[in-house]
């Protein structure tokens, strides 16, 4: 192959890929994340990459996420196929942006084959058309929990969130986090009672919602740009800037329903927020991981009740961690029928990325193996074998060294990959039935009796 033909093999802009220690570290937290999704009883789900382009841009559901489109590449020879075939209209496909909209086609699907209400997880990667840069990626992977019901769901699915998000961080072990709660129906309800027309309400929760990004004299600006008077806008910098602890908050909304005029979604909010602080009170949720913040609406045009974002206490610019809310209309847009939802979504490609970059989390070591049988002499390999497996049976992870190499260069290599453990065997212990142990952290070695080794391994390990 010439010069000027050579493949550019790098990884496209925006899309990752990872060292052994990294994936084992998005594993682990993969790991963490699903034993404490199932502990509350969700189950696992796929959905396909692609979906149909107009299931992903339904009725507003898209917001100003940027999609993918895909179509086949076909080779010249192959050309006019790709002309008759026609990928438009309901034939044209993209890749997911999300998991909750793919989600709310699949139980549109598979309706008749679910029981309701019906709680879920995925895991899946998801795609995202926009620029990238340090901490976000066109390719990511995303954990999302949802709960649909037909009909009614109870507010104690949301109170569950912030337990489960609670969960989770504290099984991580990050540092202190706040999950910020919210009611959009409170935000919908005061800006109704201040006189604010129904058709610009959308636009005036999605400018409140960029508070942290642009600060209150942009919203401000951005609020009147949209046809609120000034002294309007002003009320709603005000009312979203109202804070205290969970039950003053609670006090003042419940004043502000009582004393505001057509205030009846305002007195509905406040009352889901009561509900739903309380039970996530009654799950065990300290005081000190959560508050109600007006100031967070979510930008997606689906969420109509609750809503969450989590931040990390002390590294406030990395943005939510986790975040969700409830919706009340997204499975009927595919059924046209009520369905209302709950659920929470982790970025988890980009939360490793911020928080590796941070020092918060390290990853692991770049094999799972605990232990290295080294390569003494290639007669030994029966040997080696053997005790390799009687390791593995224990539950101890292992690599059998099948190059014979000086000792020295093994225990590099073990060194390297973060093996902590080597066991030595030559002609001399293979006669005994007698093994060396070499820690490699602390630089001692011990005698063993193959009989005793996993033992012995087992209880240096915890």
């Amino acid at each position: 192959m010439a010069k000027s033909d050579k493949i550019n093999f790098s990884t496209p802009s925006g899309f990752p890929e990872f060292l052994p220690s990294e994936k084992r570290l998005e594993l682990y937290l993969l790991d963490i994340i699903r034993r404490v999704f199932e502990s509350y009883g969700f189950t696992p789900i796929e959905t396909p990459a692609v979906e149909r382009l107009e299931v992903l841009q339904a009725k507003g559901n898209q917001g100003d996420n940027i999609i993918y489109g895909i179509e086949p590449i076909l080779p010249p020879n192959r050309q006019a196929e790709r002309d008759r075939s026609g990928e438009t209209g309901s034939e044209a496909r993209a890749l997911k942006f999300d998991q909750t909209v793919p989600f709310a086609a699949y139980i549109a699907r598979h309706l008749n084959e679910l029981t309701f209400p019906f709680a879920r997880y995925q895991t899946d990667i998801v795609f995202r058309g926009e620029r990238a840069k340090d901490g976000r990626f066109r390719q990511f992977r995303q954990c999302d929990i949802d709960v649909v019901a037909r009909r009614e769901l109870s507010l104690l699915y949301d109170a569950q969130m912030p337990a489960i998000i609670t969960e989770i961080f504290e099984a991580i072990n990050i540092g202190d986090f706040l999950i910020r709660i919210n009611n959009r129906k409170v935000l919908t309800g005061f800006f109704k009672s201040l006189g604010i027309a129904e058709n610009q309400i959308k636009s005036c929760i999605g400018i409140v919602d960029t508070l942290e990004k642009i600060g209150e004299s942009k919203v401000k600006q951005d609020l009147e740009k949209e046809g609120v008077a000034a002294e309007q806008s002003q009320k709603i910098i005000e009312f979203i800037k109202i804070d205290g602890s969970v039950d003053e908050v609670l006090d003042k909304l419940q004043h502000l329903a009582q004393n505001l005029p057509e205030s009846e979604q305002l007195s509905l909010g406040v009352t889901e927020l009561e509900t739903v602080i309380t039970g996530v009170r009654n799950l065990g949720v300290a005081e000190n991981r959560f508050c109600i913040d007006l100031s967070i609406a979510r930008g997606l045009d689906y969420y109509t009740g609750t809503v969450y974002e989590t931040t990390l206490l002390g590294h406030e610019a990395l943005g939510s961690i986790c975040s969700g809310g409830r919706y009340e209309e997204l499975v009927g847009v595919f059924l046209g029928e009520k369905m209302p939802g709950v659920g929470i979504s982790i970025g988890l490609t980009r939360l490793i990325s911020r928080l590796l970059k941070a020092g918060i989390l390290s990853t692991l070591a770049a094999t799972p193996a605990q232990v290295m049988v080294v390569n003494m002499q290639e007669d030994l390999m029966p040997t080696y074998l053997k005790v390799s497996q009687h390791l593995r049976q224990a539950g101890i992870n292992v690599i059998t060294n099948f190059d014979k190499r000086p000792l020295g260069k093994q225990f590099q290599l073990a060194d390297k990959q973060g093996i902590q453990f080597c066991v030595i065997i030559g002609s001399e212990e293979a006669a005994a039935q007698k093994s060396s142990l070499k820690d490699l952290k602390t630089g001692e070695q011990v005698e063993v009796l193959l009989e005793n080794l996993a033992e012995e391994v087992k209880r240096r390990l915890t």
